[in-house]
């Protein structure tokens, strides 16, 4: 399997500072993304997800069970760029969602294959797939059939760690992710709350994705007759992501290390074995170890000064006893984007900072 010396050409993380501008043109991801995830660092405020397929002007939001909206009100995405992305003024005085006036922004980016999609009939549904087999990522959309064990194609053509699904067309719905380091297909986290990990057949039918398919069970919030969803997959590749798991030691000094094989860029994690926050750090929010400006995917909280980590050359340290990421003895998943590959394209070791 090749490995990526460049990560930032297929993951990136992006700032700015909201104007308020009718258009305003955010450039430095390095290529047009094509999944968009936005969250207000300043304010208490909805993080906001657009994607290549579903299109610019309809978001879903991490902390919540809210349908797919056309947000027109609060502000959107005009187009995605060749460089990145340009947000569209609402038709409030305020835009909330991307550029509000005073508020500062990140937006986390991840390239698929620029396109809008094409149709893949590897499972029992048709899908959609907007895939990148290089970096592992792939955006599915899907239209559910109420059948138990019915299989989607996600075009990764290598077993997927993390299938993300959310139903668009209906209200209610939680964000449901089969993550690899779980202890079964059975399990699954709710991305939009607190809950530990749970059971319920309902949702992969107690079986894990294959490089072709993943499989989906009768559960209308996976599933449903006729609904339209959205899947996020991501596949493990070599110096560019890593999806595991680890225990806590509640130590601030000398907390648990987690090796990645690169740099981290982006770690998000979350507690299993009982409630916790699903914690987000990245390497332009914090430029500096040790890291602690987090933002919660499953809160519209604004950034806070909570846990802390160290990026390092190889992996990620913990540096706080906070229950979302180090309490002794309590299990964790994660997942984690690089910035540097640990050995470069001159084989030269990369640096911690």
């Amino acid at each position: 399997m090749a490995q990526i010396n460049k990560p930032n050409e297929y993951f990136n993380t992006v700032l700015w500072s909201g104007d308020n501008a009718t258009n305003k043109a955010i450039t430095g991801v390095n290529f047009q993304p094509d999944l968009v995830w936005i969250k207000a660092r300043t304010e208490v405020h909805q993080h906001n997800l657009f994607d290549v397929i579903r299109g610019v002007n309809k978001n879903l939001v991490s902390n919540s069970t809210n349908a797919e909206a056309t947000d027109t009100l609060y502000g959107y995405l005009a187009s995605y760029d060749t460089d990145g992305f340009t947000t569209q003024k609402g038709s409030s005085s305020g835009q909330w969602n991307v550029n509000e006036t005073g508020e500062n922004y990140v937006a986390w980016n991840w390239l698929a294959d620029n396109t809008s999609g094409s149709s893949n009939t590897d499972g029992s549904i048709t899908s959609t797939v907007s895939a990148n087999t290089t970096s592992g990522f792939s955006i599915v959309s899907y239209t559910g059939n109420g059948t138990a064990g019915a299989t989607v194609g996600h075009g990764l053509g290598v077993v997927p760690n993390i299938v993300l699904i959310k139903k668009r067309s209906t209200a209610g719905n939680h964000w449901i992710m089969y993550h690899s380091a779980l202890p079964s297909a059975n399990y699954f986290l709710y991305l939009c709350d607190t809950d530990p990990q749970q059971t319920a057949t309902g949702f992969f039918n107690n079986t894990a994705p294959t490089s072709s398919v993943f499989t989906i069970g009768s559960d209308a919030q996976v599933n449903a007759n006729t609904s339209t969803l959205i899947a996020y997959c991501f596949a493990e590749k070599k110096g560019f992501s890593k999806f595991g798991s680890y225990t806590g030691n509640g130590s601030a000094n000398d907390g648990t290390f987690i090796y990645t094989g690169f740099k981290p860029s982006w770690v998000m994690m979350k507690r299993t074995n009982t409630t916790g926050e699903w914690g987000m750090f990245d390497n332009k929010r914090n430029s500096f170890n040790v890291a602690t400006a987090e933002l919660k995917a499953n809160a519209s909280d604004a950034e806070e000064v909570n846990g802390a980590i160290d990026f390092l050359s190889n992996g990620f340290k913990l540096k706080a006893t906070s229950a979302f990421m180090n309490a002794s003895g309590s299990t964790y998943i994660f997942m984690a984007f690089a910035e540097n590959p640990l050995v470069g394209t001159n084989n030269i070791p990369t640096t911690a900072r």
